[in-house]
């Protein structure tokens, strides 16, 4: 694939600069990336390529601006101060999502998340969007605005069991709000399994203890899978 291109948008005064990328042939669909909370990373584009060479647009977001964090202290509080304001939050999540329809008109659109992106790609599903699918990764599970209408997109959630970050009292909680807006959803929970479960590499470029090759491979053979159904023998289109 070529390289990813950078495209400037706003949230309200806010900045911000997403990475956009689309398959050389036929597009199946357009994906919005929502990164890990160290914004987009290494092993999050190493996976967005993937999505690439197998026929999809994708649009990597980004959650901080001009103010993105060069630490792992500096994105807890970047995260914190986020996640603060859920309304605030959400409207700079909706930027990401239009500055995607209007790059990729035509097509499905979907929503993936890794890490802090996990809970944003449920965070625009409880938000009412038009998606498709969305698909989040060791997502964290808690809202102050939990779903309180019916939800378009079909959801998958592939979480490690042992998520420090994610109790199994936020899993059940999640079931129930789900299922209390009868959302098509599907969570797959693997045994022993750490938070960040999919990235191999910690910040420093050592390796991640967290890292489960197995749970890294199932989980993006599910999410392949679930996507083969959601948009079933849908044609691409070309630009």
């Amino acid at each position: 694939m070529k390289n990813f291109e950078k495209v400037g948008y706003n949230d309200g005064t806010v900045g911000l600069t997403a990475l956009h990328a689309r398959s050389d042939g036929q597009v199946r669909a357009a994906v919005a990336i929502f990164p890990t909370f160290m914004n987009s990373t290494p092993a999050v584009e190493a996976k967005v390529r993937q999505l690439v060479e197998a026929g999809y647009a994708v649009l990597i977001g980004d959650f901080y601006g001009p103010e993105a964090p060069a630490n792992a202290d500096e994105a807890f509080a970047a995260m914190r101060n986020l996640r603060s304001d859920p309304e605030a939050m959400r409207q700079r999540l909706r930027a990401t999502l239009d500055l995607l329809r209007e790059l990729e008109p035509g097509v499905p659109h979907l929503a993936i998340g890794f890490c802090l992106g996990g809970l944003a790609a449920l965070e625009m599903a409880r938000d009412g969007q038009d998606l498709a699918a969305v698909v989040s990764f060791h997502g964290m599970l808690e809202t102050a605005l939990p779903a309180s209408a019916p939800i378009k997109p079909r959801i998958l959630v592939c979480h490690g069991d042992a998520d420090s970050l994610v109790p199994r009292s936020q899993v059940a909680q999640f079931w129930e709000e789900m299922d209390a807006v009868k959302a098509d959803w599907h969570f797959h929970s693997y045994a022993g399994v750490e938070h960040g479960f999919t990235n191999p590499r910690t910040l420093d470029g050592s390796p991640n203890p967290a890292y489960n090759a197995s749970a890294d491979r199932q989980s993006w053979r599910a999410m392949h899978a679930f996507l083969d159904e959601v948009l079933g023998k849908a044609r691409p289109c070309t630009r």
